[in-house]
């Protein structure tokens, strides 16, 4: 058995309703996920922000051996529709970095390494091919996010292609390129980033669209 042509994969979620979601989706498809260390699909709450993520997916890899990490879970959504799904082509640290006179400075301007960690081109493409509909592009991890009209428009200007925002990829994907193993992104939609209105947000459809999303990854499970 495998999941997404990987023999052993981990996911991580931020938070406990996202992993709960995570597991009804495989049991729509009939697949289980379990802790034991010789199951096929393992799910962890990793903890909100960057550092959390990367510490727990970290700790996970050093305990077993997995052949891809996918970063899983709601975010907010740059064109694409609440419910929908946003794959990532790469986990961007957007907002780490350093503010100047002329504007914001990444750490690639900086000369301090890259923001950018890509997703392996293969569970890319198992992803996209198992959710022809989702949105594909970078997804941009944030420390704090985005709330104001003047904060979007930064935003969309440094990062055009951009398709999501979230808070965690770009930790677990860092943790998971240090150990070079194979990394994937994937965030539903609750809310289109822009001025902060708590009471547009769908967390629940976004819940029930990473259920589906996972259910049809599930069914192309060998």
């Amino acid at each position: 058995m495998s999941f997404l042509g990987h023999r052993r994969i981990l996911v991580v979620t931020a938070v406990e309703p996202e992993r709960q979601a995570v597991l009804r989706g495989l049991d729509l498809a009939g697949v289980t996920a379990e802790n034991g260390a010789d199951s096929t699909i393992v799910v962890e709450v990793g903890g909100v922000g960057t550092a959390a993520a990367a510490a727990t997916t970290a700790r996970v890899l050093a305990l077993g051996r997995f052949d891809a990490v996918l970063s899983a879970g709601v975010g907010g959504g740059i064109g694409v529709p609440v419910g929908g799904a946003a794959i990532a082509t790469a986990s961007v640290a957007a907002d780490l970095g350093a503010d100047s006179p002329e504007g914001f400075l990444g750490l690639d301007e900086l000369g301090f390494g890259s923001a950018t960690v890509a997703a392996d081109p293969g569970l890319l493409a198992a992803l996209t091919a198992a959710l022809p509909d989702a949105a594909v592009g970078p997804v941009l991890t944030v420390s704090t996010v985005t709330g104001t009209l003047a904060g979007t428009r930064d935003l969309l200007a440094r990062h055009p292609d951009a398709v999501a925002e979230a808070m965690e990829g770009f930790g677990v994907a860092t943790a998971a390129a240090q150990v070079g193993v194979a990394f994937g992104e994937l965030r539903t939609i609750s809310n289109a980033v822009g001025p902060r209105d708590r009471a547009a947000w769908r967390i629940g459809d976004a819940l029930e669209g990473l259920s589906k999303a996972i259910a049809c990854l599930a069914e192309l499970t060998p």
